[in-house]
């Protein structure tokens, strides 16, 4: 069997399992009381069950435990997934307090970086490859942690966060295989096929949320994933690739978490300052929100992937200067649609800008008409 079929079985028997996990799993959350009320910061309007991240981990498992040896790294990054799961199931069933949910993620975390699942060095592009040297390995913890978090912050809208998860796992998949990380591959195929298959129960209205169960598994196989494919090689994108397929939680927690240290407020504190809060307060509503979070975060993988596959430094000079173009091309709508999302969910005050405030001092005010006297 070829390793390009194998990806491709592998995320179609872990879509199937998805679709025919989830339904059981919504049953057994259920009947354990695991089940999200309605409430002031959600978006749903009926009492939805949990736990969906199981089936997710189910149907993930099958395919990478069938396909792939369960020794060394994978035994390693299947084991601390496991152990996630049921930090999060925990979380799901009876609140964990954030201190002892941030000290549970540390602790799994450090199982994959002991087997070496770790950011050994960083490649900046026209500049050079830089060995971490032991700082690796607390270097590598922060990004499992970190990961793991951003991605559980997008879990506030049906469907977010698993469609978030596909195509970020899809672009891994395709970056991996490009730079024949085989193992990469069949476990972002695996999870990019769970994801989809969830997505058929998650999408609004949703029937089941993956929870924290889901999400804390999403994040850290994402995490693993972006590591063993793509952040150990000595590739330009190594860095670069996992920014851009990550910049919807990135970007999210970041303005999130800059804005709650601004106001002095609890960095774990609940608000409604995440993108997807923000779409409601436009007016948006879930099926538009995750629609547009899909397009926008396939076009970041899209320019992760042709800065990749595109050949800009080609022998011939017409091929360099068409792939230029091309990439260019797709990196300038990147660039307009992340402006145009900044601008729509009003994430920057740009009425306050000095540009803006400058232009407006400059901008003639209009005639002010004096009404006639009374004859």
């Amino acid at each position: 069997m070829t390793t390009t079929l194998i990806p491709v079985i592998s995320a179609i028997v872990a879509l199937v399992l998805a679709i025919v996990l989830t339904p059981p799993v919504a049953a057994l959350a259920r009947r354990i009381g695991a089940v999200d009320e309605p409430s002031g910061r959600r978006r749903h309007a009926m009492p939805t069950p949990l736990l969906g991240g199981l089936a997710i981990l189910g149907a993930f498992l099958v395919p990478v435990l069938w396909f792939l040896p369960f020794t060394g790294a994978m035994r390693a990054l299947v084991i601390g997934a496991v152990l996630m799961a049921i930090v999060g199931a925990a979380d799901d069933i009876i609140e964990l307090p954030p201190l002892g949910k941030l000290a549970a993620q540390v602790a799994v975390s450090i199982i994959p970086v002991a087997a070496g699942i770790t950011i050994d060095h960083v490649t900046i592009p026209l500049i050079g490859v830089f060995d971490l040297g032991w700082v690796q390995y607390p270097v590598s913890i922060i990004w499992f942690v970190a990961l793991v978090n951003m991605i559980n912050f997008t879990d506030g809208v049906d469907g977010l966060t698993a469609g978030l998860a596909m195509i970020a796992a899809v672009t891994f998949l395709i970056l991996a295989a490009s730079l024949d990380r085989a193992e990469a591959s069949i476990i972002a195929a695996s999870l990019a096929g769970a994801c989809a298959g969830f997505l058929v129960f998650n999408f609004h209205p949703a029937r089941i949320f993956m929870g924290d169960t889901g999400s804390l598994v999403v994040g850290f196989l994402l995490a693993g994933i972006a590591v063993g494919g793509v952040m150990k090689s000595a590739a330009a994108i190594a860095l670069v690739a996992p920014l851009l397929i990550l910049a919807l939680p990135i970007l999210d927690t970041s303005f999130v978490i800059a804005k709650r240290l601004k106001y002095r407020q609890p960095v774990y504190g609940a608000d409604r300052n995440h993108f997807h809060h923000r779409f409601a307060n436009i007016g948006w509503g879930p099926r538009k929100t995750a629609l547009v979070v899909y397009a926008w975060c396939a076009l970041m993988g899209a320019v992760a992937v042709a800065i990749r596959i595109i050949p800009y430094h080609a022998d011939d000079a017409a091929a360099t200067l068409a792939g230029r173009l091309a990439l260019g091309a797709i990196a300038l709508l990147a660039v307009v649609a992340t402006v145009w999302l900044i601008y729509r969910l009003e994430i920057l005050k740009w009425r306050r800008t000095p540009v803006v405030t400058l232009v407006r001092e400059r901008r003639p005010e209009p005639p002010v008409e004096t009404p006639a006297p009374p004859r």
